[in-house]
């Protein structure tokens, strides 16, 4: 399930973009939560199985378009579609017109079952 970050999910979310490449260094990983907390365009959401937070994708928001900057899944959790429920689900909530992603990002965007480049 797809949940909104909120302020109280700050040391979850701050452990699961740890685990991205770019985010390694606690001072830009701390930028990053701060711009997700103070852009109201940008969003970020968490991807909770059963009582388990495992996964996180975050968006940038220009108008009616989404387009992700951040996707990352707890290692013991790949390989099992997290990413790509996290991408549907965002999709249908209707809440984006469309859905980009990235550069770094956009051939995992193209290889979601039923996705593609651009919604």
């Amino acid at each position: 399930m797809l949940i909104r970050y909120k302020k109280s999910f700050k040391k979850i979310a701050m452990g699961l973009l740890s685990l991205m490449p770019s985010e390694k260094n606690i001072k830009k990983l701390t930028e990053t939560i701060d711009a997700y907390e103070n852009d109201s365009q940008q969003q970020l959401y968490l991807w909770k199985d059963d009582e388990e937070y495992v996964g996180i994708v975050g968006v940038s928001v220009k108008k009616d378009t989404a387009t992700i900057q951040h996707i990352c899944v707890l290692p013991s959790y790949r390989s099992e579609g997290v990413a790509t429920k996290m991408i549907q689900q965002l999709l249908s909530q209707k809440e984006y017109e469309h859905v980009t992603a990235e550069a770094t990002i956009q051939d995992l965007l193209e290889k979601c079952t039923n996705c593609k480049s651009e919604y």
